[in-house]
């Protein structure tokens, strides 16, 4: 599993004025087992705009990989090496459909990578620690700590050809497919 995250929300008392409703350890991790990406969602917007009334936990529900419809969703996703992970994705691709709705969007037939998929979200990634190659079906890039990339409803992959986990953080966003 990846490093705990702490999660702190802030929201608003009963007078009105604002106020931490959440400081915990983000409770909503996923993984389908060694070897696999560990994804931890922080939270989640259901409508656009926002809804930013209540003080319900948004991310408790089932693991899903895209957000949902009008929404976001906001992750951190830890990323073994490719020496372990990609036979952790070959399993995974035997037993599917779980419910999460990532079959729908596997590229089974890329024989790059067996991480290739896509979403029709808009997503912003930072890379937080360690480097990770983002693939495309024409090229990839090899991205380090600091560097942001923007994924525009495209089929890629991500493959850590290195020694040590990847923490990359994601902000998905609902959007109409590109075609």
């Amino acid at each position: 599993m990846g490093k705990p995250i702490r999660r702190v929300v802030t929201g608003h008392n009963a007078e009105g004025k604002s106020t931490f409703i959440l400081q915990d350890r983000a409770p909503r991790t996923f993984s389908r087992g060694p070897g696999s990406a560990v994804v931890t969602d922080l939270w989640e917007t259901r409508f656009c705009p926002a809804d930013n009334r209540g003080d319900e936990d948004v991310t408790d529900h089932p693991y899903r990989l895209p957000p949902p419809e009008n929404g976001s969703v906001f992750r951190i996703i830890d990323y073994p090496p490719d020496r372990e992970r990609v036979a952790a994705l070959e399993r995974e691709r035997a037993g599917l459909d779980d419910g999460s709705g990532r079959a729908a969007l596997l590229d089974r037939g890329n024989p790059r990578h067996p991480g290739f998929h896509k979403t029709k979200s808009v997503d912003y990634v930072i890379v937080l620690s360690g480097e990770i190659y983002a693939m495309m079906e024409d090229g990839e890039v090899l991205l380090r700590p600091g560097d942001v990339m923007i994924q525009r409803g495209t089929n890629h992959a991500w493959s850590n050809r290195g020694d040590e986990p990847a923490r990359l953080a994601f902000v998905l966003i609902d959007a109409a497919p590109p075609q």
